[in-house]
């Protein structure tokens, strides 16, 4: 495995290596490029610059693909004959610009998804920067081949508008600026029994990541609190107590993990720098389905955009409930409890416990992949082969949900509870994100 301090060493050259390849790959074939290819390039991209940009934690990350979903599909469908805008149904966004007569799908796409991702990642370093502006050239010629300049002026000015309408929205969220990398500068941690307390000596981390988020204002859902859930076991030191009795299947667990079990921690671990996020996981699982299927362009948009609306809402709703009961991680109880020496197979991340991350976002991950592609999907996950971690096979999105969530008491993060009930806070989220119309019948 490469470790965190490596990773970050070996940024420059590794973020070179690996943005150059989506735009090399490109460059000798059919000049005829479709909307669909539009769209998956640039969301390849996307994943790169989400694993070499400092400030893209998890929950950033899933802000991004949240509004990239909402461009994309507002480029291609608002205006469409049977296809709905998503004004007037995500909170506080109104309908964009009509749509002109007579402009290029690919075209527009490409302009709208060029801007939204330069705004979004404008923070990206210099190589980020460098390749960003090589692909927006080489996939602008790509995509305006056998196009009239009358139709390109007017699709690239449309698409701009797109893009800028929907960063206008984007903007006023409470997420358009993380400063510090999203640690705040003045933080009191609470002295309550069973509160979370720093489990990192980085002094940056010692006050737990985005307290904030929580209050973001969602894409679907009403409020951040629109899924509550019920506090977890109450805090107790005493053997044969609910929390104690999770502490100690945690403990045992880890002490037994077998070779599988210890891939399965490390296949979903999806480490900030070192992969494209939890989110940019799911992501992946769909720009590879949509390559193995040949997804149409407005399918590809469409489940795309419902999966990225659903894990930005679903941070919003995991932070909001980890800051409400602000629960202390396993690794400081049990050291505490019951062996001053245990070591959880992944590094504990800086925040509180209670629900889990990577339940929520899957769970509402899940939600809507089941409810698009259908239950029994079967897929295979390359999304670190080049990691060297194999791919694995799921028989559905459900089956990939539940690993992803037990993947975290593997590693030692999580305690049973926050794994359960994360995934039906995030199956309520995403239920949000289902009910979105984008079709006319």
């Amino acid at each position: 495995m490469i470790n965190r301090r490596h990773a970050l060493i070996m940024g420059g050259a590794a973020i070179g290596a690996a943005l150059t390849g989506p735009v090399a790959a490109e460059a000798n074939v059919d000049a005829h490029a479709d909307a669909a290819r539009i769209v998956r390039d640039w969301y390849r991209l996307t994943l790169q610059l989400v694993r070499h940009t400092a400030t893209y934690t998890p929950p950033v990350a899933s802000r991004a693909f949240g509004y990239l979903g909402v461009i994309a599909c507002e480029a291609f469908a608002a205006g469409k004959p049977g296809m709905v805008s998503l004004g007037g149904q995500l909170n506080g966004f109104t309908p964009p610009p009509a749509r002109p007569d007579g402009v290029d799908d690919a075209v527009v796409l490409h302009a709208a998804l060029a801007a939204g991702v330069a705004h979004l990642f404008a923070n990206t370093g210099p190589t980020g920067q460098r390749v960003l502006a090589t692909a927006t050239q080489r996939w602008r010629e790509r995509a305006v081949q056998n196009v009239s300049a009358e139709t390109v002026a007017m699709s690239e000015v449309y698409g701009a508008a797109i893009t800028r309408h929907v960063l206008a929205w984007a903007a006023s969220d409470g997420g358009e600026t993380v400063a510090n990398m999203g640690f705040p500068l003045d933080y009191t941690p609470s002295a309550e029994p069973g509160a979370w307390v720093p489990t990192s000596v980085i002094r940056q981390q010692q006050a737990p990541l985005l307290p904030e988020w929580g209050r973001n204002r969602p894409f679907a859902m009403r409020t951040g609190n629109a899924c509550p859930l019920p506090p977890p076991p109450a805090y107790s030191e005493e053997p044969g107590s609910a929390f104690h009795a999770e502490a100690m299947e945690v403990y045992e667990a880890t002490k037994a993990l077998t070779d599988e079990q210890k891939v399965i921690a490390r296949f979903w671990s999806d480490d900030p720098m070192l992969s494209p996020t939890p989110p940019g996981h799911w992501i992946a699982i769909i720009l590879q389905i949509a390559e193995r299927d040949q997804l149409p362009a407005d399918r590809l948009i469409e489940v795309l955009m419902r999966v990225g609306v659903a894990m930005a809402d679903a941070f919003i709703g995991n932070w909001h409930s980890k800051y409400q009961y602000n629960l202390l991680r396993p690794v400081t109880y049990i050291r505490k409890v019951i062996d001053p020496n245990w070591t959880p197979l992944l590094i504990t991340p800086p925040f509180p416990e209670y629900p889990s991350g990577h339940s929520t976002q899957s769970g509402a991950a899940e939600a809507v992949l089941t409810a698009f592609f259908g239950n029994g999907f079967a897929f295979e996950d390359t999304t670190h082969v080049k990691d060297g971690l194999a791919a694995r096979r799921f028989g559905s999105f459900h089956e990939a949900a539940e690993e992803a969530g037990i993947s975290r008491l593997f590693g030692g993060i999580h305690f049973r509870s926050a794994i359960v009930l994360g995934l039906e806070q995030g199956r309520c989220i995403g239920a949000h994100a289902v009910a979105l119309k984008v079709r006319a019948v």
